[in-house]
């Protein structure tokens, strides 16, 4: 543990940090798996609706830092491909 008072604040406010990240993108991960869901029951409608709410989550979590801008593009860009692919 660090003996200067500005560091041992740090490392408090970096877990806190680290520690609602990793919720962000956990919660990413499970917008998309409900995009996955509905495409694959064939409900385009609630898919449409599921990639609209995931890209919204995407796009704050890359306003936020908590993903790189590219990779939420890259990631909106998948979901958007696999409502689009259905038929």
């Amino acid at each position: 543990m660090a003996n200067i008072k500005s560091q041992k604040k740090r490392i408090l406010t970096a877990e806190k940090a680290r520690v609602r990240n990793r919720a962000v993108r956990s919660e990413l991960k499970t917008y998309v798996k409900k995009v996955r869901a509905a495409v694959e029951a064939g409900d385009k409608d609630a898919a449409q609706v599921a990639a609209n709410a995931a890209c919204r989550k995407l796009d704050k979590a890359a306003s936020k830092g908590i993903i790189h801008k590219n990779q939420a593009a890259k990631r909106k860009s998948g979901v958007q491909m696999l409502v689009n692919g259905m038929e």
